[in-house]
């Protein structure tokens, strides 16, 4: 494995590092965003709901922009670039917010940066591997990404514990912010066999396999319950976590995917990809619903966000690995944007609904639609997608 990794191409490498520090950055704030909107700006569950998932489902359609463009021009670098410099100043800029709506205005700017950068780079990935090497090369990656979604949650409860106001906390996600857009400037293009005439785009998306279809349409599914991950956290509070612990707890969930991201899906070159993503998605059924039931034990909430990570590490690099098995090469840019689209934009019906229940009902009631749709979701993904082991014109 130690042998895989280091003989993975330079260009893997410098993706994973820029994700290392980029996540240093955004999770120093992300788990702060909870505590800041409710804390200091005074809004609840739904106001959370509606600016994660307008922020995430703005995002997306750029996504699938973005990853068009980079398949007709061939480019994908400044795409990269200019996603990374908007997201990074963008999110510092939350402490400078008065209202629940300037908050919004900066999360909708992050995620802007991130669906002009997503596609382009998870095609460049797969350009960069041999189709054998797809789950080591995403799994790497998103270890990476982990990695430093553990370091920034670390350095903002160690400046929390130092007494550094919340507000400055945010503004030193700047820092790191200015050191990834050196390095995506260190970005190649990748070479590319020419395309005398490009695939014509469609939103029917005909030009793809039926099986790349029905895939899209059970991530759909599983996403419609999935809502933002800030839920998990505000959730955590409601339990007892202290605000200090809050920033920790999401470090071991990071942590723990950050370890296992990439022999997961390194494994997932060995066997079919769709028991790794099954196995996942039904972790996640399962956590869901406990959380729901789960008492007011605070204790009891560090070995359940550590499942949590278990669950982001088995799919995370799988899911993206399927997406490249199932379409050809030159298409990669244009699928990966698909896929970027159905994950962000059902995060505004999944985070309103789940928003809606939890004010309107309770907690658990939220929790067990989110878990419903996952088990749905496996179900569906076991006997409704076709396996194909990898696209045509790489087999």
């Amino acid at each position: 494995m130690i042998a895989a990794i280091r003989n993975l191409p330079r260009t893997v490498w410098l993706l994973g590092l820029i994700s290392l520090v980029n996540d240093s950055a955004s999770d120093m704030i992300y788990p702060l965003v909870p505590l800041y909107l409710t804390s200091v700006l005074m809004a609840g569950p739904k106001t959370l709901g509606l600016i994660e998932g307008i922020a995430e489902g703005a995002g997306s359609l750029l996504k699938l922009v973005a990853g068009v463009f980079a398949d007709r021009t061939h480019k994908v670098k400044y795409w990269i670039v200019g996603g990374y410099s908007i997201a990074g100043l963008a999110r510092p800029l939350i402490a400078f917010a008065t209202s629940w709506f300037g908050v919004l205005v900066c999360r909708f700017a992050d995620r802007v940066g991130k669906g002009l950068r997503t596609a382009p780079r998870d095609a460049l990935l797969t350009l960069s591997v041999e189709p054998n090497q797809r789950g080591l090369a995403f799994g790497f990656h998103r270890a990476m990404d982990n990695f430093g979604a553990v370091i920034g949650p670390l350095i903002a409860a160690g400046l929390l514990a130092l007494g550094m106001p919340l507000r400055q906390v945010l503004l030193c996600a700047f820092v790191p912010a200015v050191l990834v857009v050196w390095l995506a400037f260190a970005i190649k293009e990748p070479e590319r066999e020419p395309v005398l005439k490009p695939v014509p785009f469609s939103w029917n998306l005909r030009e793809f396999p039926p099986e790349f279809r029905r895939y899209l349409i059970v991530l759909a599914l599983f996403m419609l319950g999935n809502s933002s991950n800030m839920f998990l956290l505000l959730r955590a509070k409601q339990l007892g976590l202290s605000d200090a612990n809050i920033p920790l707890v999401w470090a071991l969930v990071s942590l723990v995917a950050a370890v296992l991201s990439t022999p997961l899906s390194a494994l997932s070159d060995r066997i079919e990809r769709r028991a790794l993503i099954i196995g996942g998605w039904s972790v996640y059924a399962f956590l869901y619903l406990l959380f729901g039931l789960l008492p007011a034990q605070p204790w009891l909430l560090w070995p359940m966000f550590a499942a949590y990570g278990v669950f982001l590490a088995a799919t995370e690099g799988a899911e993206k690995a399927l997406v490249a098995d199932m379409v050809p090469r030159e298409q990669s840019g244009t699928a990966f944007g698909w896929y970027n689209l159905i994950v962000g934009a059902l995060l505004l019906p999944a985070s309103v609904i789940f928003g809606w229940l939890w004010s309107s009902f309770a907690p658990l009631t939220a929790f067990a639609f989110g878990s419903a749709c996952a088990l749905v979701a496996a179900v569906l993904l076991r006997f409704w997608v076709v396996p194909l082991k990898f696209a045509p014109d790489a087999a």
